[in-house]
């Protein structure tokens, strides 16, 4: 699987751009930033012509985070960073893929600092990293993707010292960063390049692009699942340089299927468990087991042929959504015939997001 993250920098004014990559391209997963566009402006028509759904969180001339997905459906689950349910920016997107736990975001600039608008990106990334522990904790295939707007060391900028007093290279970003990926994430770009300067955004002023004075501000980073299928990363520099590009290039990482040792035999022994129910689990699921199972038999009219569909188990703890739907809801919500129906609605559409 290949994933990558984009700062588009205006969707709209950039979607040429866009397309001619993800042609060129073909990452299965892409996570956006600074779409700059409100929620019905998002070009969602020629993105699925070039294949792809999506998910998005618009926010109009500011911020905005999408996840896109070639030939999948991405399934969302949560359009906002928890921690600060006061916090309005569309910084923060997440959505299931393929068995992998998409997080787009785009961290605040933080600029001018010292003033609120640092202590804003600080306390973001304090969110951030107790969301992203959470992750870890339960041991989720995650990816934290997006524009952090941090350098997190000195060989991810330029040599310069006119970004001495900025928020992106501030001891205090940087130590944020390291805070963050020392719970345990795994830096995609750097594994795979430990030493080299590469950079990911070249400012447009002063000729920061024909004179590769860039930083790196887009990463990638694995939870421990993911770190072990890492077989590649890198930067698509190139689209920097394309007519109308946006300041950023994209980033990208490869992941190749699970190696560990009996991964395989283990996969094949599900397989074959899942295609076996017990006794009592087909007497339990009847008729709707052998619909799971369905049969089709050979073009030469042989011995059916079992066919197996895999699906997830969602399980819940109804009870408990319940009673928070009942105490959650207007007791003004009222059936036909004038009994409460707050917990039945709030329940049904409980069920309809996930």
């Amino acid at each position: 699987m290949k994933i990558a993250t984009f700062n588009i920098n205006n969707i709209n004014r950039r979607l040429p751009n866009l397309l001619d990559w993800l042609k060129a391209s073909t990452p299965d997963v892409v996570c956006l930033q600074e779409l700059k566009c409100s929620e019905r402006d998002f070009p969602a028509a020629p993105i699925n012509e070039a294949g792809y759904s999506g998910v998005w969180r618009g926010e109009k001339a500011w911020n905005g985070v999408a996840i896109l997905a070639r030939q999948r459906e991405p399934v969302l689950t949560s359009t906002a960073l928890p921690g600060d349910s006061s916090d309005k920016q569309a910084r923060y997107i997440e959505a299931a893929v393929a068995g992998i736990l998409i997080c787009c975001l785009y961290l605040p600039n933080g600029n001018p600092q010292p003033g609120p608008k640092f202590d804003y990106k600080l306390a973001w990334f304090r969110r951030l990293e107790k969301h992203a522990g959470a992750l870890l904790e339960a041991k989720i295939p995650a990816v934290l993707c997006g524009d952090f707007n941090v350098a997190p060391t000195p060989i991810d900028i330029y040599p310069t010292t006119s970004w001495d007093n900025d928020a992106l290279i501030h001891p205090k970003s940087r130590a944020a960063f390291a805070q963050l990926v020392d719970q345990g994430w795994t830096d995609a770009l750097r594994k795979m390049h430990p030493n080299d300067r590469i950079y990911t955004f070249w400012h447009y002023m002063r000729q920061r692009w024909e004179r590769d004075a860039g930083l790196r501000l887009d990463h990638l980073l694995l939870s421990p699942p993911l770190a072990l299928c890492l077989e590649d990363a890198g930067v698509d520099r190139t689209v920097r340089g394309m007519e109308n590009a946006s300041d950023h290039a994209p980033v990208w990482v490869k992941l190749r299927p699970s190696t560990k040792p009996g991964a395989r035999k283990r996969k094949a022994a599900d397989a074959t468990a899942a295609s076996k129910p017990s006794p009592e689990l087909a007497q339990t699921i009847g008729p709707a087991a052998d619909a799971e199972r369905m049969t089709t038999r050979s073009r030469s009219g042989g011995a059916p042929k079992r066919m197996i569909t895999k699906r997830p188990l969602l399980v819940i703890d109804g009870d408990s959504f319940a009673h928070r739907s009942y105490h959650a809801l207007a007791k003004t919500i009222h059936r036909t015939d004038g009994n409460g129906a707050g917990a039945i609605v709030g329940f049904a559409n409980f069920l309809l997001r996930l």
